[in-house]
């Protein structure tokens, strides 16, 4: 059987309320999206929260996919998700500083210590404001198609290009310091 004919199965499975259906797209996407939320976050806790809520998501909107790439319409689902997170006040604040705290000690650590590794890119990638960060993101780590982040994002294509491109150039910089 098919890839997609499977994953085909499986979402109508879901659809009508099998959870086994549920327990294997569980299975099939929550590494890939604990990665795409901790790459944005970079904390375990809230990235295993995030990804909780996106399967809660999941339960509660199946019934409104309507075909297309399923993977670009749970995308959409996670990036809302990372939105209404980042826009609690208390909650932005807090992870702000709590990053801020984490790349100084990182930056720290660093300079103590030529035995330890330090993940350039995580700290650079933290350094770029959250929109750049997620695009990156999207399109590297999650491996998406410009076409379906941009529909994703509801922008035109062109648009979601220069983004990236001016992010991609930034990160660029940040890591050839």
């Amino acid at each position: 059987m098919a890839k997609s004919d499977n994953l085909a199965r499986i979402i109508m499975g879901c659809k009508a309320g099998s959870a086994e259906s549920f327990s294997q797209l569980v299975d099939i996407y929550a590494s890939r999206f604990y990665g795409y939320f901790y790459r944005l976050t970079g904390d375990k806790v809230v990235s295993d929260d995030l990804l909780s809520e996106l399967f809660v998501k999941l339960v509660e909107k199946i019934s409104s996919y309507k075909g297309g790439s399923f993977e670009s319409w749970l995308f959409k689902i996670a990036s809302n998700i990372f939105h209404d997170y980042l826009r609690g006040k208390q909650r932005r604040r807090k992870l702000l500083e709590v990053r801020k705290r984490q790349l100084e000690s990182r930056i720290t650590e660093a300079k103590k210590s030529d035995s330890e590794r330090v993940d350039k890119l995580q700290i650079q990638l933290e350094k770029l404001d959250a929109d750049m960060r997620e695009l990156i993101m999207l399109r590297f780590y999650s491996q998406l198609k410009l076409k379906e982040i941009a529909e994703m994002r509801s922008e035109p294509i062109g648009t979601t290009l220069s983004r990236l491109h001016r992010g991609l150039k930034r990160l660029r910089e940040l890591m050839e310091r």
